[in-house]
């Protein structure tokens, strides 16, 4: 039988540490939400390797040491409400939903959204939800966010995603410029968005996030 709690332990020991991802809440979520159970029921040997773990459709679950860093970066605090983007079957969620006081996290396929809710809801996570919407339209109505993490990469983020931001709120992504990938937090003031360069990470760019591409005759 796999010792799926001493391989979270090796993952956050090797992956998330040496990262420089030093801030207790993250460490102490991550030691104790079984990714194991967020996964396909082929992919269980695979769950803790340290690269992007694909779920289908194109999708993938963040490597360890990237959503760590990400969550590092964008520093989710106890009181605030989290957008989590392309949730998969909910890892990231209940991850963040350790961190946060409350979190609605949005996944584009019915049939996964669904699963993710049910995958949360049989690990005690209360304080998720999980809708079943096109990612780049995130869920206004119950926003606006102190925070959004997008589990995947971008090209460009639409204005209407920026806009379920609070003032002073924070947003997470990876953009892909061609086949390099750097991970940026948006800070949001009465500006606009305002992006910092956090470290390089690449991901599939998730649909609803490509740049337009120029028609020419």
């Amino acid at each position: 039988m796999t010792d799926f709690a001493a391989r979270r332990t090796m993952m956050v020991d090797t992956q998330v540490r040496p990262s420089d991802v030093t801030k207790f809440p993250i460490i102490e979520a991550m030691l104790s939400v079984p990714r194991e159970a967020y996964v396909g029921a082929d992919q269980l040997e695979a769950a803790y390797v340290g690269k992007n773990l694909s779920l289908g459709q194109g999708r993938v679950m963040l490597e360890p040491r990237s959503f760590a860093k990400l969550l590092d970066a964008v520093d989710v605090q106890p009181h605030e409400a989290v957008l989590d983007l392309g949730c998969g079957y909910g890892y990231s969620t209940a991850v963040v939903a350790r961190l946060a006081e409350a979190v609605v996290a949005v996944e584009e396929d019915a049939t996964m959204a669904a699963d993710a809710q049910g995958r949360l809801s049989a690990h005690g996570v209360d304080n998720a939800a999980v809708l079943a919407a096109p990612l780049a339209e995130g869920a206004a109505k119950h926003g606006p966010y102190d925070v959004i993490l997008v589990q995947g990469a971008v090209e460009t983020v639409p204005e209407a995603l920026l806009a379920q931001l609070k003032d002073t709120g924070r947003i997470a992504a990876i953009f892909m410029e061609g086949s390099l990938g750097v991970a940026r937090i948006g800070h949001k003031s009465e500006q606009g968005v305002t992006w910092r360069y956090a470290f390089n990470a690449s991901a599939p760019v998730l649909t609803g996030f490509e740049k337009a591409t120029a028609f020419a005759l």
